[in-house]
Formats: C-alpha cells, structure tokens, sequence
C-alpha cells in the first residue's frame, strides 16, 4: 500500500450557518492510485474521509470548499 501525503494536517474554522460554526482539520493524501481528503476534529476524532475523483487536483482554496460542503451534508444527515 502506498501513501503519500499531498498537503499535511491544516486547522479550519468552517462557517456552516450564520450561527453554526465548526472547527476542524484536514489533510489531502494519496492511497495508490486515489486521492482522499481526511477530515477530523481538533482533537483527532473522525468526521469523514472523502475519496476525491479521479485526476482532481486543487488548490487549497478548493479544499476548504469541499470541507464546508461535506460537514454541511454531514450536519443535516
């Protein structure tokens, strides 16, 4: 199995509502052939793990998009 990490841990304040804020970490990596954005509390617990499409390459700004889009879908769930 082989990881290599694409962009190391960053700490993000993610606006989810206009009352609702949630402060979490990320991490983009990739497993073999995939791509995969890690998201985690502050202190380590897991939220989510994203398989990113095939190919997709962004910068950070693109990163925190997708973050705020799947904590949102996570906090309706």
């Amino acid at each position: 199995m082989e990881r290599a990490t694409i962009q190391d841990w960053i700490e993000s304040q993610v606006l989810l509502s206009s009352s609702v804020q949630r402060d979490v970490k990320y991490r983009i990596y990739r497993e073999n052939n995939k791509h995969y954005q890690d998201i985690r509390e502050l202190d380590d617990t897991p939220i989510h793990t994203l398989e990113l499409p095939d190919g997709m390459k962004l910068d950070r700004s693109s990163y925190e998009v997708l973050l705020r889009y799947v904590l949102t879908d996570i906090v309706a769930a």
